[in-house]
């Protein structure tokens, strides 16, 4: 699978991930499941307060995104699918994971993002969702 953004194909070694294990990329799969279970505890949350308002399953699902990701980088699906969101930073021409919170500023572009639906399931030859991409996040395993 793809997008029409894929271009030259290219390896993780450019993000500076690791082909496999702790600290790869995460696989589609996983993202899906990850999802999955956001959205299904703020589905819960928003029928049990808000009879299950659709707008409000959304803000629900967009607060836990930007709390968690913003603060330890990770929702309750991405810690249930061993998946961590990190910062990438380019110093001196060299690509750098940062584990922990990607911070407010970071955290609010993505959710935004995320939110919107079409950034999410637009990705690069990478991996990366536009929404990570604006972000300057990757998702990669725990």
């Amino acid at each position: 699978m793809g997008s029409w953004l894929e271009g030259t194909p290219s390896d993780d070694a450019s993000l500076g991930l690791p082909e496999h294990g702790s600290g790869s990329r995460a696989g589609l799969g996983r993202r899906v499941i990850a999802l999955a279970v956001d959205w299904l505890a703020c589905l819960l949350i928003s029928a049990s307060f808000f009879d299950g308002e659709p707008m409000v399953t959304l803000a629900v699902f967009a607060a836990e995104n930007l709390v968690l990701v913003a603060l330890v980088g990770a929702t309750l699906g991405h810690r249930i699918a061993g998946l961590q969101v990190r910062r990438l930073e380019v110093a001196q021409g060299k690509v750098e994971q940062k584990v922990g919170g990607v911070g407010v500023v970071r955290g609010l572009v993505r959710t935004v993002l995320l939110c919107l639906v079409i950034p999410a399931v637009v990705w690069d030859a990478q991996g990366r969702s536009l929404h990570d991409r604006f972000a300057g996040t990757v998702i990669t395993r725990r």
